[in-house]
């Protein structure tokens, strides 16, 4: 099926539609920025000798692959009992490529929005509101920016990511003093939320009470401001656990990630997902998936199908070999035909 095929079959059927996006989304943006292959070629070029044995002794580029292995080592150390300097080394390694992992994305990352063409800005908020507009809600894993910069800066209607700001001294007004807000925190607008960082992103920052929103600020762009957090050892929400185990337990002691999560259970009508390869490390999302397909009940809210984009004979061969695992309908597209990002 071709993508325009995809929306104008479920638009027939009037049910909603929610987009779900892994990294394919940013690579089709810019793959010399927004993958593994990059991230590992920066870091490479920066002779971090730590992570450079890491990925030289695992023999691959991909992240989740050697923070997999070195949690394994972990339990296994703490398993027979090796002395605890050991498998201090190996949680300080594990740390330390988590933090490389982390300030690479940071300065991979375009500058600011306005780097993003807005042209291509344009065709993605197109692309973006067909889901919102049809009462879906919008799904990423992506840690970086982009899909936020979109629905700021194109003005998409009604994107609700939960965020929201506080009067801070209601007394006081009423007395005739000015407003007092606080920063953008979570929680206010949840209910009506629609947009979910179900792995978390850059710009969120779980203060240990409240979860923050960064934002522009005092002539800053929204990157240089986590740039100041980052620097001051203040990390945003960010799982990178190893296997799909391991995500949906840290996802399950943030009570943000967690909201996303049960939201992605409890889908409704259709999802379509680009970028998304649903590897050996996201049997979290399928556990979702099928949560949400309600199985054995014939009434909404349920899950009924699921459209995934493939690039390639051999992406629809590993869906093929997978489709047993989901509930719902599943059925696949040629994802190169939804040219999300040109006009």
């Amino acid at each position: 099926m071709t993508f325009n095929e995809v929306i104008g079959s479920l638009q027939k059927k009037k049910r909603p539609m929610s987009l779900l996006i892994g990294n394919g989304f940013s690579m089709a943006y810019d793959k010399d920025i927004f993958s593994y292959n990059a991230l590992y070629m920066f870091l490479n070029s920066r002779n971090d000798d730590l992570i450079n044995k890491l990925f030289g002794a695992i023999k691959t580029k991909n992240f989740e692959l050697v923070m997999r292995q070195l949690d394994t080592t972990t339990a296994l150390l703490k398993a027979f009992g090796a002395e605890e300097g050991l498998q201090e080394k190996i949680r300080t390694a594990s740390q330390h490529l988590k933090d490389g992992l982390l300030k690479s994305v940071k300065e991979l990352h375009p500058e600011h929005v306005y780097k993003m063409p807005e042209e291509r800005a344009a065709a993605c908020a197109q692309f973006l509101s067909l889901f919102l507009a049809s009462g879906g809600h919008i799904y990423s894993t992506n840690y970086d920016l982009l899909l936020y910069w979109v629905l700021m800066r194109q003005g998409v209607v009604n994107p609700i990511d939960g965020f929201g700001r506080e009067l801070l001294n209601p007394v006081e007004v009423s007395e005739g003093e000015e407003q007092e807000w606080s920063d953008l925190l979570w929680g206010s607008n949840q209910a009506e939320q629609n947009i979910h960082y179900l792995h978390g992103a850059l710009h969120l920052f779980d203060s240990g009470h409240e979860v923050i929103k960064e934002q522009y600020a005092e002539g800053n762009y929204l990157l240089k401001n986590i740039g100041v957090r980052l620097e001051a050892g203040n990390y945003p929400i960010f799982v990178t656990a190893g296997n799909g185990d391991e995500k949906l337990e840290h996802i399950r002691h943030n009570r943000y990630l967690s909201t996303c999560y049960d939201r992605l259970c409890a889908a409704d009508g259709s999802i379509v997902t680009f970028g998304f390869n649903f590897g050996p490390y996201d049997e979290h999302i399928i556990e979702a998936i099928n949560k949400a397909a309600k199985f054995g009940s014939k009434q909404p809210p349920k899950l009924w199908s699921i459209y995934v984009g493939v690039y390639s004979e051999e992406d629809a061969a590993h869906m093929e070999s997978i489709k047993g695992k989901f509930h719902p309908k599943l059925h696949l597209f040629d994802a190169k035909t939804a040219n999300i990002w040109e006009p």
